[in-house]
């Protein structure tokens, strides 16, 4: 129950996204867990909207994939019950709609990988991916998935 006290003193909530489509929000595999794309929703509701260069700036982005990454979490923990069983984050995957000229995705996605350290600290470093795109679903700005690994 450590990491949840961490991030209700940060002021996030764990909430399990519902799935928009015909999909599982986390999978596990032997000791790894798989979660599904998460934006930056909280109650069903997306918090931001549209591209980052125009409508969401660097730093609504950034808290975008804040938002996305405990979202991840709370996918998670569904399958694990105790986010405590997380060993190591292994990978993040993060996608950013961006306008024609932001190059500054990697900054974005630090929102994620920046509190996955706080939260974890050596065992938060992980390997990650941050891809400009043109659209996302529902004209979120930001969409992360995370592999971590947990004990058997």
């Amino acid at each position: 129950m450590r990491i949840e006290q961490e991030l209700q003193k940060m002021g996030f909530t764990l909430s399990t996204p519902k799935p928009l489509a015909a999909y599982i929000p986390a999978v596990k595999v032997g000791n790894l867990v798989f979660t599904a794309g998460q934006g930056p929703s909280v109650e069903g509701k997306a918090l931001f909207t549209g591209k980052l260069g125009r409508e969401v700036t660097e730093e609504q982005g950034y808290k975008a994939a804040q938002i996305c990454i405990v979202n991840c979490l709370s996918c998670v923990k569904s399958v694990i019950g105790d986010l405590d069983k997380i060993e190591r984050i292994v990978k993040l995957l993060g996608f950013v709609a961006s306008v024609d000229g932001f190059a500054r995705q990697p900054w974005v996605m630090n929102g994620a990988s920046e509190l996955l350290v706080k939260l974890f600290g050596e065992r938060g470093q992980h390997a990650r991916s941050a891809i400009g795109t043109n659209q996302l679903p529902q004209d979120i700005p930001v969409e992360v998935e995370m592999i971590v690994q947990v004990k058997d």
